[in-house]
């Protein structure tokens, strides 16, 4: 039996569960009509008999999911000849590869022979047999939980409690994920960063002048050291998201006070929408725009005044990028300004200030904690943005801080890197994982900066 189908079949068991734990806890008490002689609703009841049918099964299937594969690949060396015993690790993972593939019925990198041909067999038996064998368990485990369960329904048992406990027990569990993941994503980068540092010495990245990553092949050529001083890199990645936001901020806030305080409702009903437009809008599309419209406008604008400008320039990059990012600032502005109390706007009305006064000193001071986080997730937006810096602002690990100049950026560096078939081993690679490194750190100082400004401004209003 498929998983697939296995999971839809306890899925029905469950919900026929809940009709019948329910059906029983009414008639332990003389029908629907007597329902308030129950300790929890009925439906909690009902609850709780497929919450029993379904947890026992659904974790045996989890467990199953993850021993199931080594005990199958476990079980055929185990029957290979006294041959295939003393292979290294790396033979024997190859070979166990290609006796999947042949199970699978995928390509393999041998010759097909009677033993390989005969493990393949013997894995697809084991794994026929192993779907049987969980199907049997997990439907038998499905049934035991709801039997026990439906028998201890009486009306006094505390059905509400114990399923709200089961609830909060896997609401505890979804959260956990996210904080997990952080921590599997921080650790999975450290370590590879560790092993770049034990190359590189860490002073060398953080306060180098010159970013040439590229490693030879032969000891003997040139340029087989690399060089990963890493200012250039985050030189340009402040230059581009400086201009960036030099754009985005205040076109973005502008517009949002515009919206918010000042258009009709025809105008902002309009307006709004078509400005969110842009935001769903693939950062390769604005890429194109940079290079076949902007750059050339920005280089042919320098020229005419008598300025040198290269073809792809952190200032054309820059400037689509702030425009990508204008939504972004928008929006955020825009329900930080909404969610000040009307009754704000008001008292300053009442008291004579003009419209602009009471948005410049009630509002805005008001709103600033909004609008400020909103600033700082479009700062980290333009600092992970690759793909317009690529076709606007080239490659070139450029030390300047001249917008007419070409640059790159480090998350532009972290694709050149890791782009094709590499090995871990190098340096050249494994720099990516300390630019990444550097750029979570970069994003957590933000995020300290952004609490600490909302912490500073933040008022209660009752």
């Amino acid at each position: 039996m498929q998983s697939t189908t296995l999971i839809l079949l306890l899925g029905f068991m469950a919900t026929a569960a809940f009709y019948f734990g329910r059906g029983r806890s009414l008639s332990l008490v003389g029908g629907p009509g007597h329902g308030t002689a129950l300790h929890s609703l009925p439906g909690y009841y009902g609850y709780y008999v497929a919450i029993w049918v379904a947890i026992p099964a659904l974790a045996l299937l989890l467990l199953w999911v993850m021993v199931e594969p080594k005990l199958i690949v476990t079980l055929v060396v185990s029957g290979l000849p006294e041959a295939y015993r003393d292979l290294s690790p790396g033979e024997l993972n190859l070979l166990i590869n290609n006796i999947q593939n042949l199970a699978s019925g995928d390509v393999v990198s041998v010759a097909v022979d009677e033993t390989l041909q005969a493990a393949a067999n013997q894995f697809n038996q084991y794994a026929a047999q192993s779907r049987q064998i969980l199907a049997v368990l997990a439907l038998g485990f499905a049934g035991l939980g709801g039997a026990i369960a439906w028998r201890r329904i009486h009306p006094d048992l505390r059905a509400r409690n114990r399923v709200e406990r089961v609830i909060r027990w896997f609401l505890i569990a979804a959260s956990s994920i996210a904080i997990f993941t952080t921590v599997g994503i921080v650790l999975s980068v450290l370590f590879e960063a560790i092993r770049f540092f034990q190359k590189v010495p860490i002073t060398e990245f953080l306060f180098g002048l010159n970013w040439s990553p590229q490693m030879a092949i032969r000891a003997d050529q040139v340029g087989s050291s690399g060089s990963f001083g890493a200012v250039p890199l985050f030189t340009g990645t402040l230059l581009v998201t400086a201009i960036a936001m030099v754009v985005a901020v205040p076109v973005g806030l502008m517009t949002a006070i515009y919206l918010a305080e000042y258009s009709s409702a025809r105008v902002r009903a309009t307006a709004k929408p078509l400005l969110e437009v842009l935001a769903g809008i693939p950062t390769v599309v604005y890429g194109f725009f940079a290079a076949l419209t902007v750059a050339p406008w920005v280089r042919q604008a320098g020229e005419s005044v008598g300025l040198e400008v290269a073809s792809e320039s952190a200032l054309a990059a820059g400037l689509v990028m702030g425009i990508m990012i204008i939504p972004l600032v928008s929006s955020l502005s825009d329900d930080a300004i909404n969610a000040v109390p009307t009754a704000m706007r008001d008292g300053a009305l009442g008291l004579g200030s003009t419209r602009s006064e009471t948005m410049t000193k009630v509002i805005l001071p008001a709103a600033l904690p909004g609008i400020v986080g909103g600033i700082l997730l479009a700062v980290s937006r333009a600092i992970g943005e690759t793909m317009i810096v690529v076709m606007a602002a080239g490659l070139a690990a450029n030390l300047t801080a001249n917008p007419f100049e070409a640059v790159t950026t480090v998350t532009v560096q972290i694709v050149t890197l890791l782009v094709g078939d590499q090995e871990f081993d190098s340096a050249k690679t494994l720099a990516a994982f300390a630019l990444g490194l550097m750029l979570f750190v970069v994003t957590l100082f933000l995020n300290v900066i952004g609490l600490n400004v909302v912490r500073k401004y933040r008022e209660q209003y009752d």
